[in-house]
């Protein structure tokens, strides 16, 4: 389906660099045998440098960001954990059966944190330029916004301004725009974890 936020966080990171790179979409309920050959994990996403498979988005961006270092992605040690926990509290409201469990509300006070933070340092998780911050939330705020608003008919509070201009200028982006899955890939995605 090409929908997985971690994936398009590669992606992004490699359009703002302006890297030229071939994508290969695999199927992870059938994952195909040359795919489990180099990557026995089976974990996306992926990326070949060389001779060489590298698991996990972490590790990847940061050889990204090692081996082609302009523009600098690098986020401020201060703000390397902005919105950390809005994907983790998202899906636990997204999967939540019982609307008093506290679900929302949680995801309420991460995005009201990540408020905060651009009132204060905005439009970008690091000011004027983006970030690796910014590279990694874009596809889960992306997911939030299309996922809650599908399932959940839930969409980011009016009064979360910072946020939801934030996510306009992450989704307007180039590198988003042409990295991003189509919603209806996002929704069968999360339809069975929901």
């Amino acid at each position: 389906l090409g929908d997985c936020p971690f994936s398009q966080r590669v992606l992004l990171t490699l359009e703002e660099k302006k890297v030229t790179y071939k994508k290969h979409l695999i199927n992870v309920s059938d994952k195909p045998k040359w795919f489990l050959e180099v990557n026995p994990e089976g974990k996306v996403p992926v990326i070949n440098f060389g001779d060489k498979w590298i698991p996990d988005s972490d590790v990847i961006v940061g050889i990204i960001e090692e081996k082609y270092p302009n523009p600098s992605l690098i986020a401020p040690p201060e703000y390397a954990s902005v919105g950390s926990k809005i994907f983790p509290t998202f899906v636990s409201f997204l999967k939540s059966k019982d609307s008093s469990d506290g679900t929302e509300q949680a995801l309420l006070d991460e995005l009201k944190a990540l408020e905060e933070h651009l009132k204060a340092h905005g439009p970008y998780a690091n000011g004027q330029n983006v970030c690796s911050v910014d590279m990694s939330l874009a596809p889960k705020l992306y997911h939030l916004e299309v996922a809650l608003g599908h399932f959940k008919k839930w969409s980011v509070p009016e009064s979360l301004s910072h946020v939801r201009n934030y996510m306009k200028l992450l989704f307007e982006r180039e590198s988003f725009q042409n990295t991003k899955a189509e919603e209806k890939y996002v929704i069968a995605g999360w339809a069975p974890k929901v």
